[in-house]
């Protein structure tokens, strides 16, 4: 593993108001390629808007990001727009899937704005669906798989573009305990293959299944721990 697919130096962000409220305060944190990390946290403790400002869908009222070596300053509105579009992959609690559309399509349109040709979108569709053992449910309609399947075609588009980092918000939040763990196994699989992934969630029994943690409270990174056996 070699450089930093996350970089964030004193950042932090305010909302106006009277008075302003102060969401993060001073977060330093460096997030190399390859590594899986936790962001865990109680609601109201800024992971959210952690999460906002690493995927580049919100800036900071000050400090420095830099994502996967750009730093996100010097970058206009539409700038930003192509960064994410090449270099962060979104996975989220609620899916997100289009239903009327089949497993390939929803997964494809994760390439939709990058010019490549719907013929090659739909081949990339279907290698991402095989990564994550979909193989048997190319032509199925979200509404017609479990959730856990729902989620692992969520996860699929995300990395069907080959992004930098995969940032993952709460991905069992909507499963079973079953579904959940399926998922997670998933996640250190797709680690094991080289990714880079950023797991965003309140609990802790999944954080502390994860090689390293990073603990949010406050607005403040209050702990940054990597597991024991594990690498950074």
């Amino acid at each position: 593993m070699s450089g930093l697919v996350v970089d964030l130096v004193g950042v932090g962000k305010e909302y106006p108001g009277d008075p302003p409220t102060r969401v993060l305060d001073d977060v330093h944190l460096e997030i190399g390629v390859g590594e899986l990390v936790a962001i865990v946290g109680p609601s109201g403790s800024g992971k959210s808007t952690l999460l906002n400002i690493i995927g580049t869908l919100d800036r900071p009222t000050e400090g420095s990001v830099s994502i996967a070596g750009h730093d996100t300053s010097l970058l206009s509105d539409d700038e930003l727009s192509g960064l994410r579009s090449r270099a962060i992959g979104f996975v989220f609690q609620q899916f997100f899937l289009l239903s009327g559309m089949t497993a390939v399509d929803n997964v494809a349109d994760g390439l939709l704005y990058t010019g490549v040709p719907l013929e090659d979108r739909r081949a990339a569709a279907v290698h991402a669906l095989e990564q994550v053992g979909l193989d048997h449910r190319l032509g199925h309609d979200p509404s017609k798989l479990s959730g856990g399947e729902r989620q692992r075609v969520a996860i699929a588009r995300a990395l069907v573009g080959h992004p930098s980092i995969v940032l993952a918000d709460e991905p069992t939040g909507n499963l079973d305990s079953r579904s959940s763990q399926a998922i997670i196994d998933l996640l250190h699989e797709l680690h094991d293959e080289g990714a880079s992934i950023l797991v965003i969630t309140h609990d802790r029994d999944i954080a502390a299944g994860l090689p390293r943690q990073v603990e949010v409270l406050d607005g403040r990174v209050e702990a940054d721990t990597v597991a024991r056996g594990a690498s950074r």
